[in-house]
């Protein structure tokens, strides 16, 4: 073990003031990357002057290592940063440049052809400008030609992607970018395998409202694969209206009854900082997918490991290469760790959200960890919310059939200054009717207390059997509080043995009033909340579940207005049923119970059923249901 800290990539991909950094997502673009290469190979030993008019050379450093190039000399134009690094050496005015020697001038910006032509009185005799444009994507590839670090022309994901050892993967999403302004909407997709090398690489067309479906299986067929343990790196381009993908990912095994998973969306945007992994129990085996989404290798000891609430991390004894995956076992790694216990990860940036694999009994489950925020101390202010608020920041889940399913909570620190969490349990029936309460405590950050929910209910009935919880702020506590409360939601057939993890993190819901950047909707502000869900559906043998759940700050509607919308796989509505959920209540139901033979039959293979209230946000869950206990589940995603 050791305190001392991994080598971090010190470069800006996300802010939670400003978002998403184009610029990022424009360098680290795996076709972007094979023309920097190139670029960098141009260059060769010969000398280069490097002009930084954007302040972006170090990040670009950092991801190709300029710093070995045979550098004359590095220039900016603001005087403030004058003496300061770039690559590695102190800048210089841009005026002294004429004086340098150098056989190119780098400019590192983009669209940057009037500052070359502006640039060109201080050209070094003889020397050529080379700039990043050098490295721009092609035309068919951006959404917005016009402005090159648009977000919209880095709409890029990347997925957990496998077909070996009789597992497969199948990714689901729909076209919900063919908003105005949306043109000859596509998918372009690189699929890597598990050393970082390019499997394939094509392009899908998206007809409008379209479902989009990639199989493992077919892909493998079409392309001519061998077994692949990877990822998919997927580009929505022509797009309008979201810079975001989503999808959900069912991870499945040959023969029955077997595993069967399901988690969604990577966050994209590649953290510091990663909880939530938990530690395996007696019987399991906890495996932590290290997918490098960077185009420069992390070298030995990048990534580290540290139980959760204590001060020593063990940085791992392995690299990884450009986009490349390894499995890394993580009760091999500490193995006097057992669930609850809890793992984060400092992983340098140099990975999006990871995924972990549990096995226990010959079954595997796959899901996230989440992103530990570095920006956040606790808000005192949240304490006094409550007289406006109600509830607050709340974080809902299922209880799902009782005399099925067993529900375990875990609550996971996702703030590295977090130090306790007051917190408070509520069920609810489906009724919405408060059922039990029950106060946790002030749990220190390295307690790791599980919670059976089994425990709570133990003397009260739920008159449905079914139900969710939520975790809120203890509002007699004082302290802990910063809004980002997450947990860990495990579920666990009564039964076959078959599990599931699914976690999240908390928002206000349904209240009127307005805190930052709550409540949180798909579309609108408040009062003007709304749903919008993706729903996935099961092929044969498989069912599909969902949990919809109703959750409110303080009072809202009385009851949702909510429609089931079952479409077919080109978008177009085959059948449509009302629901109206109670305030604080929830509704469990089934496909093959939801609608009738004949309209599922109508809907055909890749249907979708598209979940829409334009007078409340609901908050999803869904899942498939398979033979002998088998079943996944995972939180839904709006659009």
């Amino acid at each position: 073990m050791t305190s001392h800290p991994p080598k971090r990539l010190s470069i800006e991909t996300f802010s939670n003031v400003r978002g998403g950094n184009a610029f990022f997502k424009a360098v680290t673009h795996p076709l972007a990357a094979r023309a920097m290469h190139d670029l960098v190979a141009r260059i060769g030993r010969q000398p280069v002057a490097i002009f930084d008019p954007d302040g972006v050379a170090d990040s670009l450093a950092e991801l190709y290592d300029l710093r070995a190039l045979n550098i004359a000399g590095c220039f900016a134009q603001d005087i403030a940063r004058i003496g300061q690094p770039i690559a590695g050496r102190p800048a210089r005015p841009v005026t002294e440049l004429p004086a340098c020697t150098a056989s190119f001038v780098f400019i590192a910006a983009f669209d940057a052809r009037r500052t070359a032509e502006k640039l060109f009185p201080l050209m070094p005799a003889g020397a050529e400008c080379l700039t990043l444009d050098a490295i721009r994507l092609p035309e068919a590839l951006l959404s917005n030609r016009s402005r090159y670090l648009d977000p919209m022309n880095f709409a890029t994901n990347f997925v957990f992607f496998r077909d070996q050892g009789g597992f497969h993967t199948r990714l689901t999403s729909r076209n919900y970018w063919t908003a105005p302004g949306g043109h000859d909407v596509g998918i372009w997709l690189l699929l890597y395998d598990s050393d970082g090398n390019a499997l394939a690489q094509w392009r899908e067309d998206l007809a409008p409202e379209a479902t989009i479906i990639l199989d493992s299986r077919e892909l493998r067929a079409r392309f001519g694969l061998p077994d692949f343990t990877g990822q998919l790196f997927f580009h929505a381009v022509g797009i309008a209206g979201h810079d975001t993908v989503k999808y959900a990912l069912d991870i499945f095994e040959d023969g029955q009854p077997a595993s069967l998973s399901c988690t969604h969306d990577a966050n994209s945007w590649p953290a510091q900082f990663y909880a939530g992994l938990p530690a395996p129990a007696a019987d399991e085996r906890v495996i932590l997918w290290l997918q490098n989404s960077q185009p420069c290798p992390i070298p030995v000891g990048a990534i580290a490991l540290n139980l959760m609430g204590r001060n020593e991390s063990l940085p791992l004894d392995l690299a990884v290469a450009p986009f490349a995956s390894r499995a890394v076992d993580v009760g091999a790694l500490m193995p006097e760790a057992r669930w609850p216990q809890q793992f984060e990860i400092d992983a340098g940036k140099f990975v999006v959200r990871p995924r972990y694999e549990v096995e226990r009994k010959g079954k595997r489950r796959i899901a996230h960890v989440n992103v530990e925020r570095t920006d956040l101390e606790p808000n005192p202010g949240l304490d006094r919310l409550s007289e406006l608020f109600g509830k607050g920041f709340l974080l809902p889940a299922p209880i799902l059939p009782l005399e099925t399913w067993r529900t375990l909570v875990l609550p996971t620190p996702m703030a590295r200054s977090q130090a306790e969490l007051p917190l408070i349990l509520i069920v609810y029936d489906s009724s919405g009717a408060e059922i039990a309460r029950s106060s946790l405590g002030q749990i220190r950050r390295d307690e790791s207390t599980a919670i059976d929910l089994d425990d709570i209910l133990a003397g009260h009935i739920l008159p449905s059997g079914f139900g969710h919880f939520e975790l809120i702020y203890d509002p007699a506590a004082r302290g802990g509080r910063d809004g980002w409360l997450h947990a860990l939601f495990r579920y666990e057939d009564r039964r076959g043995g078959h599990a599931a993890d699914s976690s999240f993190g908390c928002h206000m819901f349904n209240t009127p009033l307005v805190y930052r950047d709550e409540p949180q909707s798909y579309s609108g502000r408040p009062p003007g909340l709304s749903t919008r869900l993706f729903l996935r559906l099961g092929d044969a043998p498989y069912d599909t579940l969902c949990h919809l759940i109703y959750p409110a700050s303080t009072p809202w509607q009385a009851r949702s207005a909510t429609d089931l919308l079952l479409c077919d796989r080109d978008g177009t509505e085959v059948a449509r049923r009302h629901i109206a959920i109670p305030c604080s209540g929830s509704l469990f139901w089934r496909y093959r119970d939801m609608f009738s033979e004949h309209e599922r039959r109508d809907a055909g293979a890749g249907a979708s059923v598209t979940i829409r209230d334009p007078t409340c946000r609901l908050f999803g869950y869904h899942g498939l249901i398979g033979a002998e206990g088998t079943f996944s589940l995972d939180h839904m995603f709006g659009f």
